[in-house]
């Protein structure tokens, strides 16, 4: 024990580098979701993120769009607890048998309108688990999806280009419910 306590002292720590897109770019594109949120809801966006059954690498990349290197909190994206308060549903992974019936009951507790997301490319079509007998099938199989973002899990950056490519067609009028 005392020999990897030592050892553990002498070696530097393995850890990555932070990923290093344009900070720019990265503040527009979060900026675009808040003013297109804004222009077509009259406030900011509200998720409430649903894991339907994935392998929890799509939350870690939904998660760290609240860490203090993205921060979408302060572009008027947030993440609330309630799916009454919520006006995106952003789902991962494929539905399990278990979840089908929460992940019907929050969709009807969300209020018009209301858009939903399937995150992922499990939420697509149950990517590696479709067939299962544990797996009803992708989100579509279970509540109407607004827009899909594929990605085995897909970047942050990639949800953020999602959810703007969602207000943009919203605002246009095509995929209002």
């Amino acid at each position: 024990m005392r020999k990897l306590l030592f050892q553990s002292l002498l070696r530097q720590p393995l850890t990555e580098q932070a990923p290093r897109p344009d900070d720019a770019a990265l503040a527009e594109l979060a900026g675009l979701v808040g003013h297109a949120a804004r222009r077509r809801l009259g406030r900011s966006l509200s998720i409430r993120e649903v894991d339907a059954g994935s392998c929890n690498g799509c939350e870690l990349e939904i998660h760290a769009l609240n860490n203090a290197y993205y921060d979408v909190e302060r572009f008027g994206i947030r993440f609330v607890a309630s799916p009454r308060h919520a006006d995106v549903l952003l789902v991962t992974g494929p539905v399990t048998t278990n979840m089908r019936e929460a992940l019907e009951r929050t969709y009807h507790a969300t209020p018009n309108p209301k858009w939903v997301v399937a995150v992922g490319d499990c939420a697509r079509d149950g990517g590696c688990f479709a067939g299962s007998y544990a797996v009803v099938g992708g989100v579509s199989a279970v509540v109407p999806v607004d827009l899909h973002i594929p990605g085995c899990p897909p970047s942050p950056t990639a949800i953020l280009r999602g959810l703007i490519a969602l207000l943009v067609e919203v605002d246009s009028g095509i995929a209002a419910r």
